[in-house]
């Protein structure tokens, strides 16, 4: 089991998550079409072309999904009971077809609780950065964990 208990954190606890992934155009496809996403900046490269950014720009449903996926393993993997929820979710960056992604997380609250002995919440800020190391997605994620005492 990777993720820590609540016990084991800290406020100010940084991780940076090894894996990466460098987004296909198959990734962005499917999770586009997966969720009936039809914007035209997705799956048309001739509409993509014409606008701002000029090729697709990667759907940011898809960036954000990542993100968490990224950090689970490292956080919560065998603690979690459960996700409470997602707050400031941000993309000032865009994705392109071919960025290599990594991600970050640091816990920014804490909080035993209070219904639920033997558990407690933990906030992290989590981000998301490319090859160029400008931040694409970040995010605060709430997440109800285990204590190792309960």
């Amino acid at each position: 089991m990777a993720g820590r208990y609540f016990d084991q954190w800290q406020v100010g606890d940084t991780i940076a998550h090894d894996l990466r992934r460098t987004v296909t155009e198959t990734d962005n496809l499917l999770f586009s079409t997966m969720t009936h996403n039809p914007q035209p900046l997705h799956l048309d490269a001739e509409a993509a072309r014409a606008s701002e950014f000029g090729r697709i720009l990667v759907n940011g449903t898809f960036t954000f999904s990542l993100m968490v996926g990224i950090t689970v393993g490292d956080t919560t993997l065998g603690t979690l009971v459960a996700n409470l929820g997602y707050d400031k979710v941000v993309m000032p960056s865009p994705v392109f077809i071919g960025d290599t992604l990594r991600a970050t997380s640091e816990v920014v609250e804490l909080r035993a609780s209070r219904s639920r002995p033997g558990q407690g919440i933990v906030t992290w800020r989590h981000r998301m950065l490319n090859q160029r190391d400008e931040t694409v997605c970040e995010c605060l994620r709430s997440a109800l964990l285990k204590s190792r005492s309960g």
